[in-house]
């Protein structure tokens, strides 16, 4: 109460001094021409004005509208600066634009030039405090808007008044709370312009954006160099007269999903990388998923079955997130689009949504929920039950009363990178990062290849409020690297597949750069897998992860020579597994011996000796006699299923022939090993 009286005391007082000038043909005698003209401009912004309040009051973006309303009343301001009602509808087009934080002196001296003022000016003015986080102020000016506004008004307004109001009490309580986090613009990417939407690889060397710097919206690449982003170059391919918005990148970094404006309809096309060079994009899915609506923003699942999505043609014309699913492995036919569900969306809407590489993470922009103004960032988890979890605000200082949009993190779960319009920008949208600590927590990433002198030292994985626990879902192991050839080292595009040791079923395939033969690739927690790479005229080459439960993000680099088809060439058969001083055939074993399989039905000529191998631990003749049998029980399953007894020769070499120290527990995991060795093709 004591609030209020202050406020209108000050408008008293403000109104003594201050002059509200109309515009009359009176106040203007001596300059009747840019009368006429301001006069002019005002009406062609108050038919724009109209429009986009129209288009606010259904929860539709007006942000363009708007904008071209201020073309016409900033020029009638500088001939007449002091129009209470001028500097009313100034501060209420820059509101709805990507510089609100501009409208507030607009609307203070409206105040201050005519405290007699409509209403509707209490409510711009509750929000443009909103934007402050001057929460308090901002409902005092929320609550004189619904005491004072005639009913018609209040009918129009009054959704979103309560709305703001509930923004109010969600931010008291969301600005409280201390997050050990904090937020960086990121300025050698950003510009007067919008930038929106980055796009980062798993391993954070590259990040793709969005930016409308040369007028239309265009898709641009930047590459980090000793932890800036530099070289920002435009994506040609990409790029064409209409706006090209990019979307998200797949986990691999060889493809991007992006949407494309036809005849004022936005659909989701993809790219993919082709050596050196993205290709034209297409249609990402077909037009069942693609409708009459606007389809956007849309994210990879890790599996790369799915793809969610933003759509207009949600219930009620909202922006709803929803997901399809791929019908064939030629994507030709898809599901039909699915809402994530009522917990993902509200009733108002929803703007970006980002998959993390978990799997079981959904990061996604919303107004509803617990939003403390404007879009805010939430997360939801996945049950198990498959079903998507209620919302949690990320908060402070991640989320404003301004917009927040676009967040991508990283695999590591250290870092993210999104979009936001506050104040204190070079301007419009811009791209910060939000760089997450926690306590550090060490690796026990198990790996049975020789791994272990190329793990890097782990990050420290992310933290947030407990009701989050980030840092529990982001457990990653990001494999990196080059597919070469064993000889001539140069890079061979290669199929790289990865499996559930525990099914035998693929769990995602990516394929290395034909330029480059680079790979990314990202594991989460909770599985072994088996990963298999294949390429034409070349031996199949394996790795095996077992990553449990809570394991740290590691990343692991390596260059991978794959070997030609040649007599003598060697292969380990590193998803082979027995149990200790056993020879019986693991079943999670299957999946690697069906590839050898598959390579002898596809050469008929090729003939191999499977050779099994132990450390030196017990005595030899033990060792020789475990080694001889391991190796006919491979031979066993081959022959079981097709293959010719007489292209297969099982020997038992026992400890004879390390490829490692038996020193070490490492070590000795290398020497015990299946191989099969080329004899004839």
């Amino acid at each position: 109460m004591k609030l209020i009286i202050t406020i209108l005391c000050l408008c008293f007082w403000m109104n003594i001094f201050a002059q509200d000038i109309s515009f009359k043909k009176g106040n203007f005698k001596n300059d009747k021409e840019g009368f006429k003209a301001a006069v002019t401009a005002i009406d062609k912004g108050n038919d724009l004005l109209e429009i986009a309040e129209e288009k606010v009051l259904l929860m539709k973006y007006a942000g363009n509208e708007f904008k071209s309303a201020l073309e016409f009343y900033l020029p009638a301001h500088t001939f007449n600066p002091n129009s209470s009602e001028l500097n009313r509808k100034i501060g209420h087009a820059y509101l709805y634009t990507n510089e609100p934080y501009l409208a507030k002196d607009y609307l203070l001296k409206s105040l201050e030039l005519n405290s007699d003022a409509e209403p509707i000016l209490y409510f711009l003015l509750g929000k443009s405090f909103q934007l402050e986080q001057d929460f308090e102020t901002a409902q005092t000016y929320f609550l004189k808007f619904g005491s004072e506004a005639d009913n018609k008004t209040l009918e129009r307004y009054n959704k979103l008044n309560r709305k703001h109001l509930k923004e109010c009490k969600s931010g008291v309580e969301n600005i409280a709370i201390k997050r050990r986090m904090w937020v960086d613009n990121v300025k050698e990417l950003n510009t007067e312009f919008d930038e929106i939407s980055p796009c980062i690889t798993a391993d954070r060397s590259e990040l793709i954006f969005s930016s409308n710097r040369l007028g239309n919206s265009d898709i641009y690449i930047s590459t980090r160099q000793n932890r800036k982003w530099k070289d920002i170059t435009a994506i040609e391919e990409l790029n064409t007269e209409e706006d090209d918005v990019a979307s998200s990148l797949a986990y691999d970094g060889q493809r991007i999903l992006l949407f494309k404006f036809n005849n004022g309809q936005a659909d989701i096309y993809q790219s993919k990388l082709e050596g050196n060079t993205w290709s034209e994009p297409v249609l990402k899915m077909s037009k069942v998923v693609n409708t009459d609506a606007n389809e956007t923003f849309a994210s990879y699942d890790p599996q790369d079955i799915k793809v969610y999505y933003v759509t207009d043609g949600g219930h009620g014309g909202d922006q709803d997130i929803i997901f399809s699913g791929k019908k064939d492995e030629d994507e030709k036919y898809w599901g039909k689009g699915q809402s994530a569900g009522h917990e993902v969306n509200s009733a108002f809407h929803e703007g970006s949504v980002f998959m993390a590489p978990d799997g079981q993470s959904m990061y996604f922009s919303s107004q509803g929920h617990s939003s403390i103004g404007g879009y805010d960032i939430f997360v939801s988890f996945r049950d198990k039950h498959g079903l998507w979890g209620k919302p949690l605000n990320l908060g402070a200082p991640i989320n404003t009363p301004y917009d927040e949009l676009y967040f991508s993190i990283a695999a590591n779960g250290k870092y993210a990178y999104f979009s936001s319009n506050r104040a204190g920008g070079k301007g419009g949208m811009d791209i910060y990062k939000a760089t997450f600590w926690g306590s550090p927590k060490e690796p026990i990433v198990i790996t049975e290849d020789h791994l272990i002198a190329s793990i890097t030292e782990p990050v420290v994985n992310t933290y947030v409020p407990k009701t989050i626990k980030i840092s529990e879902r982001n457990s990653l192991t990001v494999f990196k690297g080059k597919i070469l050839d064993g000889i001539l080292q140069t890079p061979i595009q290669a199929k790289i597949k990865i499996y559930d040791n525990s099914t035998g079923e693929v769990y995602t395939s990516v394929s290395s750069n034909s330029a480059t033969g680079k790979f990314l690739l990202s594991l989460p927690s909770g599985l072994n897998y088996g990963i298999s790479v294949e390429a034409e005229g070349y031996l199949f080459h394996s790795e095996n992860f077992n990553i449990p439960v809570g394991s740290a993000y590691n990343m692991v680099s390596k260059e991978i020579a794959l070997k030609n088809i040649d007599i003598g060439s060697k292969i380990a058969l590193r998803n082979v597994f027995f149990e200790t001083g056993k020879s019986e055939v693991k079943i999670d074993s299957y999946p690697e011996l069906d590839r050898l399989i598959q390579l002898m039905l596809d050469v008929p000529l090729l003939k191999i000796e499977l050779s099994g191998h132990t450390d030196n631990v017990g005595n030899d003749e033990y060792n020789l006699n475990l080694s001889q049998r391991r190796a006919d029980a491979v031979r066993a399953y081959l022959t079981s299923r097709g293959v010719d007894k007489s292209r297969v020769l099982a020997v038992g070499y026992g400890e004879s022939k390390p490829v490692d120290s038996n020193d070490t527990k490492e070590g000795r995991a290398n020497n015990r090993r299946t191989e099969f060795e080329i004899t004839d093709n």
